[in-house]
């Protein structure tokens, strides 16, 4: 295990020996289904845990990972040295006199929230139903969505919904935060550098007609539907490639005649060849192969140099 043995027995006896287990296999808990295993692993229930959870594997000297749904995310098959915080602070609650949606960082946003927010006509969050993530997991990466629908086709992020967000600074400070402290990108916020903690966050939303609401919704699942394989059956990261500016990361791999391709239990699926999936028992290797296998196909057949979305994590 990493760090000294005295410093794990502190973590251990801060977070409580029955909520610490050791050696838990991280492959279940990613939306792809691969991952090896973690030497710690602590479940936050509260913000309040999150939050001492934190504290305590950084005044241990435990290095520590937070996970929330485990989307966008691969994580080395020899899985990740120190504590992982997976975080399950998932309460949330609506004020329909102000419009605020407040809700712990670990809350779910489809269907969870985008559900409350439909049942109290209220619009802005509509657009990301069907995308795995929890609120974390969208300030982290700025959510956002093309909305396939006419008239209605720009890129929404959920920068645009955002009220304030509480943060564990690196020193263990609360903090009280505007949108304008992320400095959003596409794909992009400070937390990528910052080594802040997102604990909770507040969203306004606007009035909306319950049924516009549900159409939007419905549109974004069948395109979704469509484009995208079935987490269920057959396991993704979502989408593998950044976008390059005015060409489709999806479209140059599909000129290249990749899709379909596979390399051990990772195949790039026919239904977008941005996305692979893990269709029989496949490890973080064959998907690392598989990446380098189509940015070295598109960089000599197009002249185009991929670069990839998701994260990597731990020991490959």
């Amino acid at each position: 295990m990493a760090g000294k043995n005295g410093d794990i027995a502190k973590l251990i006896e801060v977070l409580g020996t029955a909520r610490v287990r050791t050696r838990v296999s991280l492959a279940p808990f990613t939306t792809i289904r691969i991952g090896g295993p973690a030497d710690l692993f602590y479940e936050a229930e509260t913000a309040e845990e999150l939050a001492a959870a934190v504290i305590a594997a950084r005044e241990t000297g435990v290095p520590f990972f937070l996970l929330g749904l485990g989307a966008n995310l691969l994580v080395g098959d020899r899985g990740i040295r120190g504590l992982v915080i997976r975080n399950t602070s998932r309460s949330f609650r609506i004020d329909r006199k102000t419009r605020l949606l407040s809700s712990d960082s670990g809350a779910i946003i489809w269907p969870d929230m985008i559900e409350a927010a439909l049942d109290a006509e209220l619009s802005g969050l509509e657009h990301y139903a069907g995308i795995p993530s929890t609120v974390g997991g969208a300030l982290w990466q700025n959510l956002h969505f093309l909305s396939p629908a006419p008239a209605r086709e720009r890129t929404v992020f959920i920068e645009e919904v955002l009220e304030s967000v509480d943060i564990l600074t690196p020193d263990n400070v609360r903090r009280t935060v505007d949108p304008c402290y992320f400095e959003f990108g596409y794909d992009q916020s400070i937390l990528h550098r910052s080594g802040d903690v997102v604990l909770s966050a507040a969203f306004r939303l606007e009035p909306g007609d319950g049924s516009a609401i549900r159409r939007i919704i419905e549109e974004n699942l069948t395109w979704r539907r469509e484009k995208h394989p079935p987490l269920a059956s057959e396991p993704s990261a979502g989408s593998i490639f950044k976008k390059i500016d005015g060409i489709g990361a999806g479209r140059l791999i599909d000129e290249c005649g990749l899709k379909g391709a596979r390399i051990g239990g990772a195949e790039i699926t026919r239904r977008h060849a941005n996305i692979m999936i893990n269709r029989s028992g496949a490890t973080a290797s064959d998907v690392r192969e598989l990446i380098r296998l189509v940015i070295r196909t598109v960089e000599e057949r197009k002249g185009y140099t991929l670069k990839p979305e998701i994260s990597f994590v731990g020991e490959f």
